[in-house]
Order: C-alpha cells, then sequence, then structure tokens
C-alpha cells in the first residue's frame, strides 16, 4: 500500500488543528475534518472550527457542511469519507484526517457495524417520547428490550438510548445484535497520532479557550441557535449550559464554570478512550 492516512487525535483542546494544519502543509495535502460538531456550519465559535484563515492555509473538508437539523451519523462519515479520499489520492500520496470525535476515526479505521438507517417515522416518534416523557422511561424500556446494550452504554447519553431503541423498534430486533465488530481492511496504510499534555496543562489550556470562545462571541452565536435547541447537533458541551443560563435557571458564572468543568470531563473521555488503542502513536506536546 503505497498511499497513508495520518490520523491526528486526541482530547478536545489539546491542539489538534494547529498540529495536523503543520503535517498537511508538510505533506501538500488537504485535511479531512473528523468532528462531529465542526461539520455544522452555524456554530463555529462552540466547536472550535477550524477558522477561515486556518482553512486558507489548508483545504479542510467536512467543516460546516451541514444544517442544525440535517441528521448525520458515524456510518454516513465513513461512507462519505471513503468516498472522499479514493479520489484525494488520486493526487495525494498522504492525507491528515484529524479529530477528536471517536466514533467517527474508529468508522474510518475500523469500520462500523452496518446498522440499518433509521426510517423518518421511527425517528420521530422516538424524539417526541424523548421530549414528552424524558429519557428516564426510555432508559427503563431500553433495559427489557435490549439488556446487553443496556449494561454497557451510556445511560445518560440520549443519543445513545434513543437510537437504540430505534433499531429495536424499527427492526424487531435487539441493537446489540448488528453490533458485530467486523474486520475490515483499507486499500491504505494508517498512522495514529495521539496528541497529549500534562493534564494540569491541558486543563488550563480548556478553561482559557472557553474564555477565548466568550470573547469571539459565543454568547451571540448560543442565542442565535436557540430556536434550534431541539436538534441533537446543539446537544453538546457549550450550548446546552448557556441554554441554562437563557433560561433563566443559572446565571451566567455558573454556566460558564459548567462549560469548562464539562469540557475536562469531555477530554478524559476521550483519553480513556484513545488510550485503548496500542496502535496509536503518542506525542508528548
Amino acid at each position: 500500500m503505497d498511499k497513508t492516512l495520518k490520523v491526528v487525535i486526541g482530547p478536545t483542546g489539546i491542539g489538534k488543528t494547529d498540529f495536523a494544519i503543520r503535517l498537511a502543509e508538510e505533506h501538500g495535502c488537504p485535511i479531512l475534518n473528523a468532528d462531529s460538531r465542526q461539520l455544522y456550519r452555524d456554530i463555529p465559535i462552540g466547536t472550535a472550527a477550524p477558522t477561515a484563515e486556518e482553512q486558507a492555509r489548508v483545504k479542510h473538508y467536512f467543516v460546516g457542511t451541514l444544517g442544525l437539523e440535517d441528521y448525520y451519523s458515524a456510518a454516513q462519515y465513513e461512507h462519505d469519507a471513503l468516498q472522499l479520499m479514493q479520489e484525494l489520492f488520486k493526487d495525494h500520496d498522504t492525507l491528515v484526517m484529524s479529530g477528536g470525535s471517536m466514533m467517527y476515526v474508529d468508522a474510518v479505521c475500523n469500520g462500523i457495524d452496518d446498522i440499518p438507517t433509521v426510517d423518518d417515522e421511527t425517528r420521530s416518534l422516538l424524539k417526541h417520547r424523548y421530549e414528552t416523557e424524558g429519557l428516564e422511561p426510555l432508559v427503563a424500556e431500553l433495559r427489557l428490550l435490549d439488556p446487553e446494550y443496556y449494561d454497557i452504554c451510556d445511560k445518560r447519553n440520549p443519543k445513545r438510548v434513543v437510537h437504540a431503541l430505534e433499531i429495536c423498534y424499527m427492526t424487531g430486533r435487539t441493537f446489540t445484535s448488528f453490533r458485530v465488530r467486523r474486520e475490515v481492511q483499507r486499500p491504505f496504510r494508517i498512522e495514529k497520532i495521539g496528541l497529549q499534555r500534562p493534564r494540569e496543562v491541558l486543563f488550563d489550556r480548556i478553561n482559557r479557550r472557553v474564555d477565548l470562545m466568550v470573547e469571539q462571541g459565543l454568547l451571540d452565536e448560543a442565542r442565535r441557535v436557540l430556536p434550534f435547541r431541539h436538534c441533537n447537533s446543539l446537544n453538546t458541551v457549550g450550548y446546552k449550559e448557556l441554554f441554562q443560563y437563557f433560561d433563566g435557571t443559572w446565571d451566567l458564572d455558573f454556566a460558564l464554570e459548567k462549560i469548562r468543568r464539562n469540557s475536562r470531563v469531555y477530554a478524559k473521555k476521550q483519553m480513556t478512550w484513545f488510550k485503548k488503542d496500542p496502535k496509536i502513536a503518542w506525542i508528548e506536546l
């Protein structure tokens, strides 16, 4: 295999964007973004999407391509990324992928289970149930319909719970039955580069990045997308907390501290996931 995909991964706030741009400039190639939230075009500040200046330095794909109401999944990303790489490899021996969305990176590197696409009727039904009943009854139902997945899933993550129930409803089978983890072979070499820093340095960078986002206009951005708060694209750190502030539930200082804390928690979750992969070559920044 004479083609190589260099995958830059690491927790939020570690410095992936800058590292990936310098790596892509070195190889004269574009970057495929693997951040599930930076795909949405109306929330560049809160998702720390590559700036116009950064995108002028290196061509980025999968940045700002979706509307907030658009449905997208790791399976769709796998299909779209592989199709794009097939074209890009005609002109480049090396490509760079960068992002912290574990499922997206895993989908491209290892393949994703062939889980059916949920139809609109089932998606609308489960969305309505979640909005009217809340998460707890759905978690209890998942325990009955798919106890095996219930034991391992993040039961505080509505996206995971709702999607598993969608599959159960639509197919009459458990979500677990589709998770076969098939082995796939890609027609290119994959090199994973993991970025890390001392924990106290990373956490300080995360805290300061939240302050910088506020200076850049995060509150105005969140206020503009408030009418779309029901969308899965906004079920993410930064917006959920500010929506509580807009509702009058929290004051601003408390909401911002929650963003800092939840970002640090997410960073630890990412590192736990990545540390399980023995194929990652780690670089201390």
